[in-house]
């Protein structure tokens, strides 16, 4: 039996075509996906992510126990602000990627994938012992949705009361206000490579909070959107996917994420393998690419093979789509650091055929400029 979020009901009444997604019933599109891509790209997409996890540590040895557990240093956050960290085992693997905001002088917020919740909570509560922090796992009261695009700060404003207003909050703020009278998060971060918003609430009005999004942000053009859009948005950016560019056998640092290893804080899980990587290099690289060939896009697992008259097999592709903003097919795979050059010409299987595609810098979309 799929797991339902708060929105269930809403996705249905608005036509969207339900999907399984990590154990969910999640609307992989409402229109089309291209169309709901480049309403983000252009004006604002409203997506539902209550799906994702949420656990809360407080106390006062939340911080230090944090930092012992995640990668990135949780001290260098003021209340009201968030960063982009990662959960390692003893290896270096990751054990989720995630996202952390102090919402009090002793208290944080995790945002976790959800499809490891169980494994993350699990892993968070082993490691517990000895440290003055509670973890509560709140994960089925609470609901989320994110605003995505140019055109969402023009009315995220509107459905809140408090201060400071969400429009006014600078990248990675988290705001605490208030919305039918309950505490409500809102904050200034996302995962699709445009401004916008995440708003998390209690789940009970989740709903209301979607259809006031939804209303409010009717004239600026904004739309609902599933995870079709938010798998193209992210891809073009080169953002990670858990399952897909990280895994328990694939460190931050393979998957070029290093900037969120704080390796000068001290201590932490993973931290020997890591810093050895940091040192040495790594065995495999995450590299981005574009077809040269007018081919079906890439997916994951379609393996990636050198170029040339004696060209061996590589590397593998872990995400690929065909880009609705750029027009041709993408990709993000691993191959040796020493094949991963941007410039660099390989092959990707595609059905048993070999197509031409061209390692690129990350990301493999940017914005124009104005």
């Amino acid at each position: 039996m799929l797991k339902r979020t708060p929105l269930y009901e809403a996705h249905v009444k608005l036509g969207g075509r339900m999907v399984e997604f990590g154990g969910w019933s999640m609307p992989v599109q409402y229109s089309s996906i291209v169309d709901e891509h480049l309403a983000v790209r252009r004006a604002a997409g409203v997506f539902d992510i209550s799906h994702m996890g949420e656990v809360t540590a407080s106390g006062p040895g939340a911080a230090d126990y944090l930092n012992f557990v995640l990668t990135n240093d949780v001290k260098k956050l003021a209340v009201g602000q968030g960063q982009y960290s990662m959960m390692c085992n003893e290896r270096g693997g990751t054990v989720d990627d995630l996202y952390v905001y102090r919402i009090g002088e002793q208290e944080y917020l995790l945002i976790i994938n959800a499809s490891r919740i169980i494994a993350d909570v699990y892993w968070l509560r082993q490691k517990v012992a000895g440290w003055e922090v509670a973890l509560e796992n709140v994960s089925d009261v609470i609901g989320a949705i994110a605003v995505q695009g140019p055109r969402a700060v023009d009315f995220i404003d509107v459905p809140f009361s408090g201060e400071p207003k969400p429009s006014t909050l600078k990248k990675n703020q988290i705001a605490t206000l208030a919305f039918d009278g309950k505490t409500t998060y809102v904050a200034r971060t996302g995962y699709t490579g445009e401004d916008g918003f995440e708003v998390i609430a209690p789940a009970e009005i989740i709903e209301k909070v979607w259809t006031a999004l939804l209303a409010a942000g009717h004239a600026s053009c904004a739309q609902p959107a599933g995870l079709g859009a938010r798998d193209t948005l992210r891809t073009e950016v080169c953002y990670p996917l858990y399952g897909h560019e990280l895994d328990e056998n694939t460190t931050p640092m393979e998957a070029g994420l290093g900037f969120f290893v704080a390796l000068e804080k001290g201590d932490f899980i993973g931290r020997e393998v890591l810093a050895d990587q940091d040192v040495k290099g790594v065995k495999k690289k995450c590299i981005a690419f574009k077809m040269r060939d007018k081919a079906a896009p890439p997916r994951p697992g379609y393996p990636i093979w050198s170029s040339g008259a004696d060209s061996v097999r590589i590397g593998q592709v872990v995400s690929g789509t065909q880009s609705p903003s750029l027009g041709v097919g993408i990709g993000i795979g691993y191959v040796p650091p020493e094949s991963a050059a941007p410039g660099t010409v390989i092959g990707i299987e595609v059905r048993g055929k070999r197509w031409a595609a061209q390692i690129v810098k990350k990301p493999l979309y940017q914005k124009p400029k104005k």
